[in-house]
């Protein structure tokens, strides 16, 4: 069995750093044309930004809060072959204000997306297989029905918004179940519900929605960031925390270059995301906070280890490592443990 089909990570998934100009600032070396974009002012207390090549340029969505798609003119004013370029925004500080850092998480998908007929619902779907990776936008029904996403196999995670109204992002786990859901603009635990994902776990052609404003408004206009696992680049699991600076090892079988966690037992905790780039040494101890608008977090206390084959909690702090507590992530590689050629992966 090969130990991954993706050698290069970088050419489907890359974080980039830069720093606001305050005007037209067209950042490159993102390795490949985006069509998901995850913006975070690393300096000051702004919102999070997410724009996708299905949605298009200035429709922003954020993911720690409820609110409605908006249009923000010179913001994102294009996605780039190599990048993006942004704009100088009016007086907001979300993605170029002058002299604050910044970093952008970016996903390859597959362009402005195709029509797909697998469900119930048509949805219009970007999608690259390769990486098991897909945007879906689509028109709720508030009844029950399932909606093509055109990955081919089952996904492992799904993160739905409404982008009519205000309502809160709604995520499907695979460890967790169809039954149940996060949310993930809140510090909320896993809750029980049938109705966001209709009690049904996702097949390789349709994920399943139910009558629930969140995940199938009535005649409102949805979309959804679907994840399937990729052995050597991509992995959605969930592990045990022990309380404990010698925390819990996590195994991912790649060297992470993002990882996203949840608390999923206790409800007064983040989510936290680390990536490669914004701490590039062992111990990593900056993170930023997707249900926050936090600027970045620098701490000892939130220690954690990056491996050649998967990520080391040094805390025992309960947002990442509560005792006896159950903690969802998701990860994407710098590389591989072992790409096709044999080559093993470093640690820091």
């Amino acid at each position: 069995m090969a130990y991954t089909t993706i050698n290069k990570s970088k050419e489907h998934f890359n974080t980039k750093l830069y720093t606001g100009t305050g005007s037209s600032n067209a950042q490159t070396g993102v390795g490949f044309q985006p069509d998901l974009i995850w913006f975070k002012n690393r300096t000051s207390t702004y919102w999070h930004q997410l724009y996708d090549v299905v949605r298009g340029v200035n429709k922003s969505i954020a993911s720690n809060a409820t609110n409605a798609q908006e249009n923000r003119t010179d913001n994102l004013n294009s996605f780039d072959t190599d990048g993006f370029t942004v704009g100088a925004e009016g007086g907001d500080k979300n993605v170029n204000y002058s002299g604050d850092n910044y970093v952008a998480w970016n996903w390859k998908a597959n362009g402005a997306g195709s029509a797909n007929t697998d469900g119930t619902i048509s949805s219009t779907v970007s999608v690259n297989t390769t990486s098991g990776f897909s945007i879906v936008k689509w028109t709720g029904s508030n009844a029950n029905a399932t909606i093509g996403h055109g990955l081919g196999v089952v996904p492992k995670m799904i993160i739905v918004k409404n982008r009519a109204t205000a309502t809160s992002w709604m995520v499907y786990h695979v460890t967790q179940g169809a039954t149940k859901f996060l949310r993930l603009n809140t510090t909320d635990a896993v809750a029980t519900g049938s109705t966001p994902f209709n009690d049904t776990t996702p097949t390789s052609s349709v994920f399943s929605v139910g009558a629930n404003g969140d995940t199938n408004g009535s005649s409102q206009e949805m979309i959804a960031y679907c994840f399937a696992e990729k052995k050597g680049y991509s992995k959605f699991g969930s592990y045990t925390g022990n309380g404990n600076a010698d925390g819990t090892f996590v195994y991912t079988g790649f060297k992470p270059a993002f990882v996203m966690v949840k608390n999923t037992t206790d409800g007064s905790t983040n989510w936290c995301l680390f990536d490669n780039k914004r701490d590039t040494s062992n111990p990593n101890s900056i993170i930023l906070l997707p249900n926050s608008n936090d600027a970045d977090i620098n701490a000892s206390s939130i220690n954690t280890d990056f491996l050649s084959n998967g990520f080391k909690l040094r805390n025992t702090d309960n947002d990442r490592n509560g005792s006896g507590d159950t903690h969802i992530y998701m990860a994407f590689a710098e590389a591989p443990l072992v790409g096709t050629n044999g080559v093993t992966a470093k640690a820091r």
